[in-house]
Formats: C-alpha cells, structure tokens, sequence
C-alpha cells in the first residue's frame, strides 16, 4: 500500500508508514469483562477479519492458498467491485476505509493514503461501534499498515497494535496469534501487506505475487489455528471474515479504473452461513455491519451505512435475472466471456420502447446488467461509481447506445408490477444518475390503472444513492404502478436498482 500507484522497493515508504504506536507494540490495553449468565449459556460471538492488502482471488489457484480455499468450502465467497475516479481512487486509504467503517467514500470522504478530510467522527470504524454499544466487548487491532491502527481505528478501541517496520507480515502474525491464543477477544481485525508489495514491486502476474499468496495464505492458517486451539473454543461462535482493499494489475500498481484494480472480494466462514454458496450481491461496506450483527450490535438507520449484514439476503427482483444474463453482442470492449445484460424483464416487470431502434443491441431501451459488464462498456466516464446498486441493475444508457446508427431518439420506459398501497406508503428505489441535454429522467405512479402522476424528475446529476418518496395515495386507493421513463439522444445514463413500495 505505498502511497501511490507506482512500483518501488518497501524501503522507499514514508517514514510514517511503519512508525510503531506506544513504542513496540500493544497501547490502550483492556480486558474483556465477565459475561453475564445468559450470554454465557450460548456460544459466545466472535470475529476474526484478516484484510490481505492487494490480493486478487482470481490468482489464489495459481498460487496454492488451501487454508482460504477450506474457508470458501465452509462458508460464502464474494466478489466485488470498487468505485474509480471522481468518486476516490483504487487506492488503500479510501479501500481499507470504506471496508472498516461500512460507508463508501462520498460518506467517509477519505481520498487518499494521507486520509486527508476524513470522517471518521461520524463514520467510526466497526469496532469503536462495538464499543460504544457494549464497553465490556474486548476489541483488538494490528497492523502491518501504521495508518490503520493510528487514524481508521479510533482510541476507544480497547488495543491497536502497529508492526515494527523490521517485522513486517510476520510480527503482525505473531501478534495476532498471540492475541487469540492467549487473550481472550471479542472482535480482531489483522492486517497484511506483503501481497501488495509484492503487486508494486514485481506485478501481479509474477511468480513473486503468488508466492506472497501463498505467505499470506500460510499466515492465514496460523491464525485459525490459534482460534480453533483455544480451551473456550467450543463455547464459541466465530465468524471468519478474510477480504481486501483493492486489486493490482498484473505490471503491477493500481488506483485506475481498470477491472483488476477495482476487484476485491469477501470470504466468510461461520455465524451460520450456508456452506460453499456464492454471493453477487455483496458489497465492500458489508463486511463491518456483517461484522457488528454478528457480535450482537443492531444497526441504527441513523448511523447511515451503506453496509448490511451477509445474512440479510436480497429482494430484488432484478437480481432473479442472473441466470438469464447473456455475452456482448455489439459491444467490443467487454471481454468475450462476460454474462452480464438481458432485455427480458422479471415477472410483472416491463419494459415499453417507443420509436426508438438500431443503436448497440445491449442498450437498446432499459437493460439488466451488472457492474462488471456495464462499466466495461466505457471506463472512465463515471459507470464505476453506481456503488450504491448491487448485483444485477436496470440501466437506460443512451451514451452506448448510440455508438452505432439508430433511429428515432432513445424513449423507453421501465413499468413495475402493481403493488399493494395505502395512505403513507413510500416508494423507494437506488439509483444513478448522469445529466447531458435534452436528456430527461422521470418516475411516474399510476393509482388503480388511473393517469400516471409524476413523482420525481431527472435533469442534473445525481450520485448513487437511495431515493425515498411518500407518495400520495388517492383516497380508496388500492394500487400503484411506478413507471422509469428516460427521453435522451446521444446523452448520458440513469440506473435504477431495488425498487420497493413500503406500505405505511
């Protein structure tokens, strides 16, 4: 995690890099405090988060990681994807800060490896939450990376350890072993860096990259020995969670938008997750509030997480499309084998194209895509940044679209079922939004079959975020209908994911 994107020798680090919190190790020291009788009558929760700074799960085969390979056999495995520029840069201040604090960065707003402008006073990490809901939980922090135990974790977390520079991977290990053999904590976050040093040195296609996997991966496996080893092990309910800040590409370096810089991933074993599935649903702000349910802490809505629990699965009908998403047909910047859009819409879902026709087959009226196939379509124009959808979306983008000859302007309209209502109820929905004129974004409701009403309409820029909107229910109402209509040109884009009415 050097404080670019360029290659260099560990050495050439700042200085502060691995300065050493409270001289050689531990600071802030506390124990946990007795349970209470009825929290000792079951297992006890605990955590154990391993972040592998760089690491690329696609090159985990290659090198041989057996110990994270019987963490996915046991548990669940996701794969994600990152924001880009202007939204922050693939780089480890804006990754480990999202990870940590459940928010993605137009919230914690750290853009940079200097954490410059963070905000943490209203975004702490997951185990200062821990403590500020339950004091006695006992937290514990070590890293190979001085920043996160210095400025991510806050003061109240109960030990935060910084590696010695001449220790490096193994100290932090070490520590941490120490820590869950000997200790008696709640929740560990343990951090390693010798991946991504591997990645900035040599590349991550070199020999040396996979064999700092495997280090990383033997590392990995000292640590669940210390967990599975302890006396109170069989008392105890561990959720083993093992992600990563960002990717590399294979020359080595990242911050760029390209897709091995912005891939990350979520292993988690334990707390009742089903046995070897695979998630397309989770997002990078998931692992703290995974991590906080876990331990008993409840998610206040005030604290404005992006984050939600693996054991909160998805409604979204969009995401039932999965199955049904095919390869490019026009497009030639997606890779080849990519699944990732249809035009069949979900069960009472529709979609409605007027005069519009030619244009790239993919987009030709509101699609269902997926991150990783639509921001492939024309990086660096913003698609990276719709954080806020999660695995499959519907997109109106009139941009692709006219990449070959149409005719007509793009108008098409995205039509839900219709869904029950009363007075109170609120219509709710992610979405993204890139202006360009005459372009022109509106929600419309229609009541019962009646005219459609619009609710909220799209002229300006929008970041990702979620959209709540009372509605107003006629009286003796029983019925809405919500309608997405998108009127553009060779204009920009809008998605629509997670559409919902919440009845009041």
């Amino acid at each position: 995690m050097p404080a670019d994107s360029t290659t260099g020798p560990l050495s050439s680090r700042s200085p502060s890099r691995r300065a050493v919190l409270g001289g050689a190790g531990a600071v802030l020291l506390g124990a946990a405090l007795p349970l209470s009788p009825a929290r000792a009558a079951a297992r006890t929760p605990k955590v154990l988060l391993l972040g592998i700074d760089g690491a690329l799960l696609g090159r985990t085969a290659a090198a041989g990681t057996p110990h994270l390979d019987s963490l996915r056999a046991s548990g669940v495995t996701a794969q994600s994807l990152l924001y880009s520029e202007p939204l922050a840069p693939t780089l480890s201040g804006p990754g480990w800060s999202t990870i940590l604090t459940g928010v993605w960065p137009d919230k914690h707003k750290v853009r940079d490896n200097n954490f410059t402008g963070r905000r943490f006073d209203l975004y702490p990490d997951f185990l200062t939450r821990a403590e500020r809901y339950r004091p006695a939980l006992s937290t514990y922090a070590v890293a190979s990376w001085n920043p996160l135990t210095t400025t991510v974790f806050s003061p109240e977390v109960d030990t935060r350890v910084s590696t010695p520079e001449a220790e490096y991977d193994t100290g932090t290990t070490q520590r941490a072993v120490a820590a869950l053999r000997d200790g008696n904590h709640d929740a560990v976050f343990v951090h390693l860096d010798n991946v991504d040093h591997a990645g900035h040195s040599y590349g991550a296609a070199s020999s040396q990259y996979l064999a700092a996997l495997a280090t990383a991966d033997a590392q990995l496996g000292q640590l669940l020995g210390a967990v599975r080893g302890r006396a109170t092990y069989a008392q105890e309910d561990w959720l083993l969670l093992v992600t990563t800040d960002h990717g590399h590409t294979d020359p080595g370096g990242h911050g760029g938008n390209t897709l091995p810089e912005r891939q990350t991933f979520l292993v988690a074993s334990g707390g009742g997750l089903p046995a070897g599935s695979v998630r397309y649903d989770v997002r990078m702000p998931d692992v703290a509030a995974t991590a906080l349910a876990h331990l008993g802490v409840p998610i206040d809505p005030a604290w404005g997480l992006d984050g939600r629990p693996l054991a909160q699965s998805s409604g979204d009908p969009f995401d039932t499309l999965r199955p049904a998403l095919g390869t490019r047909v026009d497009e030639t910047g997606i890779p080849a084998g990519t699944l990732g859009f249809t035009h069949t819409a979900p069960s009472g879902w529709s979609v409605e194209n007027t005069g519009m026709s030619g244009g790239v087959t993919e987009w030709r009226g509101w699609s269902f895509t997926t991150d990783e196939f639509w921001s492939a379509a024309e990086r660096g124009q913003g698609r990276e940044n719709n954080v806020r959808a999660r695995n499959v979306f519907a997109v109106a983008d009139g941009d692709e679209w006219a990449d070959r000859s149409y005719t007509g302007g793009f108008d098409s309209t995205l039509v839900s079922p219709a869904w029950a209502v009363s007075a109170g109820s609120v219509l709710r929905y992610t979405t993204y939004y890139r202006q360009e004129s005459p372009q022109r974004g509106e929600v419309l409701v229609s009541y019962d079959g009646a005219a459609p009403v619009s609710v909220r309409t799209y002229t300006a820029d929008v970041s990702s975020r979620v959209e709540t909107i009372p509605l107003q229910v006629p009286a003796g109402a029983r019925t809405a209908r919500v309608r997405f209509r998108y009127t553009a040109g060779n204009n920009w884009y809008w998605t629509v994911d997670d559409v919902a009415v919440v009845r009041g």
